[in-house]
């Protein structure tokens, strides 16, 4: 006979890059839960002006930043995109543990998992007008300050993988690097 389940709460999110407010909301659940599994999503999608980092430094990024933090409660699991919304679900339960609860503002995973009977509640946003994906990405392209709005972590991995460089060069017009013909 099967013991209880673990009490997981599965965050997703594609933390591109991982900033303080991802962190604190990941703390947060980190408290309410057993365990906190951190799905990283379009885990297959990177160099582009959108999702400039791989599957694998935004794990290790995320690693990083709650080890730092003193969480030792979380699993970090990449969850690479199928481009099938029907499946999805299905796919991301196939890729980790069994979860209670999955935090998520947006709506279309919101409306995919409750359809498949999950319980869904919102994301505790953490100063949302202040920690943004996009808004961070922006001010590293232009050359804004930027590394206070990160976990020292993510910063390290940023430097080492010449982040800052790869998104300048994806982030032209058409989002692909100048110069490059994919077609030769």
């Amino acid at each position: 006979m099967r013991g209880p389940m673990t009490d997981r709460g599965l965050f997703l999110g594609r933390f591109q890059p991982m900033h303080l407010g991802h962190l604190a909301v990941l703390q947060r659940l980190a408290r309410q839960h057993d365990e906190v599994l951190v799905g990283i999503g379009s885990a297959n999608v990177s160099h582009t002006r959108m999702n400039p980092f791989t599957g694998g430094e935004r794990v290790e990024m995320v690693h990083e930043a709650l080890r730092e933090a003193g969480v030792s409660n979380a699993l970090v699991l990449p969850i690479p995109d199928i481009g099938r919304n029907t499946l999805w679900v299905s796919h991301v339960e196939s890729l980790v543990p069994r979860f209670r609860v999955l935090y998520t503002n947006n709506p279309l995973p919101a409306r995919l998992f409750r359809e498949r009977g999950h319980e869904v509640a919102p994301a505790p946003f953490h100063e949302r007008e202040v920690y943004s994906g996009t808004r961070i990405r922006e001010m590293m392209t232009e050359g804004d300050e930027w590394m206070d709005l990160l976990p020292p972590a993510v910063v390290r991995v940023l430097r080492e993988c010449k982040g800052v460089q790869r998104l300048r060069d994806v982030a032209t017009p058409d989002g692909a690097v100048e110069g490059f013909d994919p077609t030769v």
